[in-house]
């Protein structure tokens, strides 16, 4: 069946719990599928850290619903148990709406729900918050409740009184304790990537045991044995196999998603790694690369210093094609000033330095300003923004790039979030796209059709 780990909102223990159940499951030898709702990066790097198959995202709004469907049909049948990580809070989605929620998901796919509650400084008034999540919308299926930052006897006993008379199972409680805390960053968990030590499964396991009612959780998760039939997508042109992508890859750029590069794989273009992390060179058989997101800014000294990485990027960027999303886009700039104001020269591709401002966050709607390396003209996509650093350019910098592209740079699209206008964004020339913005690639047909089509166009 599988179930929904959600919440009131976040911070309130979704992904330690999940991490706790997938330690159990990995240490009873059951294989376990996660699944992340949303298009979260670093929570889907902490489920796909334990020993299981790779975290999958689930996201509605920028996948369809049909794509989330298949994804989880898809994988879920290959594994023992399913566990799907929800989002936010239980309601939060797309702007003020409830579409692509925890809620709209486990609607979807018919899943009920396990919430987890911080029931610190709380007893009685967890009742009214349980009893108004679950009566806001009856056709959800709220199957049992996990306290966490439950301390003493005391605390729990008074628990399991107020809820003596209610149709609520109490599943577990969980404790306040430092090693199953999860380090945090700017935009969330720090990434397994960035962390040297390994996580103690064994401990993590040990906890669930004690804490948790594994029998009942086990009949919950046991993953349906379906066979599902996908069909990999096909494309009206051929692929050219001597063209490889190479995909950065690292400790430094990680966010990106599993399926990109197994899409690309299927459909026959194959794929390497670079890193620039450890300095490396651009693989010279690639003809083009992608640079997903990261931190670059925790590691702009580190990249400055990297000159084999960077000199292999400006040279590439005379004949290779390259698509850069958020932290990707940064290192093809000037600079980057890192948070003590210091700083950092990049590739110098593109005319802009870099440096922290607010943060911007949420789904975007997008609409193409002309034909371009992922998207044509009026055609409409969707993606997401999650980032602090903006950029900081003078009139003059505009025109100290070591490429010279500040005449040929212009906008690929427009993009708008939820309830504002419409406001160009992003920088392309015929071979290059980089923005803010993240795109699910797989899913989203026409901006890969694009940018494969692009591919098999350069010589």
């Amino acid at each position: 069946m599988s179930c929904i780990i959600s919440a009131p909102a976040t911070d309130n223990g979704k992904t330690t719990l999940s991490l706790l159940i997938s330690c159990w499951a990995f240490s009873k030898g059951l294989q376990l599928q996660t699944f992340k709702v949303g298009p979260d990066y670093l929570d889907q790097q902490q489920l796909s850290s334990v020993g299981h198959p790779a975290c999958r995202n689930l996201d509605i709004f920028l996948s369809g619903t049909d794509w989330v469907k298949n994804t989880f049909n898809r994988y879920s049948v290959k594994s023992d148990l399913a566990l799907v990580e929800g989002a936010m809070g239980l309601f939060d989605g797309l702007g003020s709406t409830q579409r692509a929620s925890t809620a709209n998901v486990a609607k979807v796919l018919n899943l009920p729900i396990i919430f987890i509650v911080d029931a610190k400084g709380q007893v009685a008034s967890l009742l009214a918050l349980i009893k108004g999540f679950k009566e806001l919308d009856k056709d959800l299926n709220l199957k049992g409740v996990v306290f966490n930052n439950v301390n003493s006897l005391r605390h729990r006993s008074l628990i399991k009184e107020v809820f003596k008379y209610e149709d609520i199972k109490i599943i577990g409680f969980l404790p306040s304790d430092i090693r199953i805390s999860l380090k945090k960053g700017n935009l969330g968990l720090i990434s397994p990537k960035e962390i040297c030590e390994k996580r103690d499964v064994n401990y993590f396991a040990e906890i669930a045991n004690r804490n948790l009612d594994t029998s009942f959780l086990l009949s919950l998760l046991k993953a349906k044995k379906k066979d599902i039939n996908i069909k990999t997508k096909k494309l009206n042109f051929k692929i050219n196999k001597n063209k490889p992508i190479a995909i950065a890859d690292d400790k430094i750029f990680h966010f990106q998603y599993p399926e990109t590069r197994e899409f690309l794989n299927e459909i026959g273009i194959p794929t390497l790694s670079w890193d620039i992390f450890n300095d490396s060179e651009i693989p010279k058989e690639a003809r083009a690369i992608i640079i997903p997101g990261g931190f670059p800014e925790r590691y702009s000294s580190h990249i400055s210093s990297s000159k084999k990485s960077l000199n292999s990027l400006r040279e590439f960027q005379k004949t290779g094609l390259i698509y850069a999303e958020c932290g990707g886009m940064m290192i093809l700039g000037n600079s980057i000033k890192d948070e003590g104001g210091h700083l950092h020269k990049m590739a110098g591709i593109l005319p802009y330095k870099f440096r922290k401002g607010k943060l911007t966050v949420g789904y975007r709607y997008i609409k193409g300003l002309k034909d371009s390396l992922i998207i044509k003209k009026n055609q409409k996509a969707r993606g997401h923004e999650f980032h602090y650093w903006q950029i900081e350019t003078s009139a003059n910098e505009l025109n100290n790039t070591e490429t010279g592209l500040i005449n040929q740079l212009n906008n690929p699209w427009k993009t708008k979030f939820w309830g504002e206008k419409y406001q160009n964004e992003g920088w392309s020339t015929k071979n290059i796209h980089a923005s803010w913005v993240h795109i699910h690639l797989p899913s989203n047909d026409k901006v890969s059709e694009n940018f494969i089509k692009s591919l098999q166009n350069i010589n």
